[in-house]
């Protein structure tokens, strides 16, 4: 595979501008291009003050849940390293979603690997990836679908079915063996035939059907993807997990206040330094959640009380500690304290993120301080875009750059389809409206001094036949495109298999797509890659 250095737009000023060292600098604990930063983070990680969970307990539950659902030796091997209280993590993680959801969760799965591996050498010690699934969120909405391009060049979206109350965790959401045989059957349908297509759907044949939440399927193929270079699971929403948070959640509860406060003082900094908050801090939010008969309802402090919107529940401070002693599954993070939670389950060196995740951090470093931590450093994902022998083959026909397609495609494309009016019929036109504006304006003037009305009459009669020259000029440009299907097929599909939904890549198929392109040995072929860990974007040329 070649691999090209290549720009890309990405969406987050403050992502942007971390990864090019132009952020303010007191929005982040750590500066990516500083050199010594993982040396200092792994000596204040060695330090014993710091909050952090019973490791003996948090690997007891890592195994038990990586033994059922990511059970690789490698994986084995690292869990037991991460046993030794000097060894350290990479970690990062994405909602579940359906067959992983997009190639970004493949990318940000590489990173966590690669950089765990370049940590350890650096510094000489065992560095262990983990990643993280956000199993607690609710959003069933984001976490239920994926893309592929089918051989006809729809962008085809792919959607498990399931009853959801907007309330429960995506972890919580039960889904039947039946939904994900009919899930896997429209997916045999919309790919394409290819050597590796039967392999892959026998694969998720075998994993799916036994994976009772959507949460449960996201890891199994991750870890038929990934188990084999040691990559650690954890679900967030895993009840056995609730015990070994239990002394955070008291923690949170107990500095709520000041925690409030940091938030609001990281929020007011962010903008002040010219930037859009991501993750809202707001008056008033206990930024925890607490599970209710079943549904994650979102605290909030009112008149020394903890409550959610609908007034549910309502606790005191001293309630709400007895609950969590009493029932720590009953409690969930937010967006603002899970990465504190995060960094109390483990000793993360680098917190590896999308650029939209490295904005909203920005909004955490004072939640940190004021619960006695430190914001790890932030590692930007790994970014690619695969380009095909086709894709590239079409490209250079018609002599278009990755920019071209980004930047002005459907101006490259209409400029080309008018090279293909060889009669020159469009200019005709153009010309057409022209004269006929010069030859009909004196017209309507002289008949407006016999009467208004006629003048009126005769600018609707303009409007009918300028409207009805438009039409033959559009039914031409239509017959000029019907002669030119064949490669205006080909510029539909460099832009869909580029940009789809006209959005990257990465940001919208699911890898599934890849490996029945390119055969289940992409994964290997990806971790062959050079790691770039500064966020370029970078094109794969498969």
């Amino acid at each position: 595979m070649n691999v090209i250095p290549q720009a890309l737009r990405k969406g987050s000023a403050l992502g942007e501008d971390y990864v090019r060292g132009q952020h303010a600098h007191n929005l982040y604990e750590y500066d990516l291009e500083d050199a010594q930063a993982l040396r200092r983070r792994a000596e204040w990680l060695d330090a014993p003050h710091r909050p952090q969970a019973d490791r003996q307990a948090l690997v007891k539950v890592l195994s038990a849940y990586n033994a059922k659902y990511n059970d690789h030796e490698a994986v084995h091997s690292s869990i037991a390293t991460l046993a030794d209280e000097r060894a350290l993590v990479v970690v990062g993680g994405q909602q579940s979603g359906l067959f992983t959801g997009s190639l970004l969760v493949i990318y940000k799965a590489a990173t966590i690997v690669n950089a765990a591996r370049l940590a350890a050498q650096q510094l000489g010690r065992d560095v262990v990836p983990v990643f993280w699934i956000a199993g607690e969120d609710h959003d069933w909405d984001e976490a239920d679908h994926t893309y592929v391009l089918t051989p006809e060049l729809e962008v085809r979206r792919l959607r498990m079915e399931s009853w959801h109350d907007g309330k429960s965790s995506v972890s919580d959401v039960e889904v039947t063996a039946e939904k994900w045989q009919a899930v896997i059957a429209e997916l045999e349908r919309v790919l394409a035939d290819s050597a590796f297509k039967s392999e892959l759907l026998d694969m998720l044949r075998s994993e799916l059907p036994h994976s009772i939440s959507l949460s449960e399927g996201f890891a199994r193929l991750i870890g038929r993807l990934f188990g084999r270079y040691g990559l650690v699971l954890v679900d967030s929403a895993d009840p056995s997990l609730r015990q070994v948070e239990q002394p955070m959640f008291r923690r949170l509860i107990e500095r709520n206040d000041e925690l409030e406060a940091a938030y609001l003082t990281a929020a007011a900094r962010i903008e002040e330094a010219g930037y859009e908050q991501q993750a809202q801090a707001a008056e008033g939010a206990a930024n925890l959640f607490y599970i209710h008969e079943g549904q994650r309802l979102l605290l909030f402090k009112q008149d020394g009380k903890f409550v959610d919107r609908r007034g549910t529940v309502i606790l005191s401070r001293d309630e709400l500690l007895e609950r969590v002693e009493r029932c720590p599954e009953c409690f969930s993070n937010n967006v603002l304290t899970r990465p504190l939670m995060q960094d109390y389950l483990f000793p993360v060196l680098y917190a590896v993120l999308g650029l939209g995740e490295v904005a909203y951090w920005a909004g955490t470093k004072d939640g940190f301080e004021a619960a006695d931590m430190q914001m790890p450093i932030l590692l930007p994902r790994m970014s690619f875009t695969l380009v095909d022998a086709s894709t590239k083959k079409y490209m250079q026909a018609y002599d278009l750059s990755f920019e071209d397609v980004m930047e002005r495609f459907g101006e490259r494309k209409e400029a080309w389809l008018a090279e293909q009016d060889k009669l020159g019929t469009d200019g005709l036109f153009e010309q057409t409206k022209a004269e006929f504006e010069q030859l009909y304006a004196p017209l309507i003037e002289r008949i407006g001094e016999l009467h208004p009305g006629l003048a009126d009459l005769g600018e609707t009669n303009r409007g009918k036949i300028m409207a009805q020259i438009d039409f033959l000029q559009g039914k031409t440009k239509q017959t000029i495109a019907r002669q030119n299907e064949a490669e205006l097929r080909r510029w539909d599909r460099i832009y869909k298999t580029l940009f789809p939904l006209d959005r990257p890549q990465e940001r919208v198929y699911t890898v599934f797509y890849m490996l029945n392109r390119y055969g289940p040995d992409w994964i290997d072929d990806l971790m062959r890659i050079e790691p770039d860990l500064t966020g370029a974007h970078r094109i794969i040329e498969a």
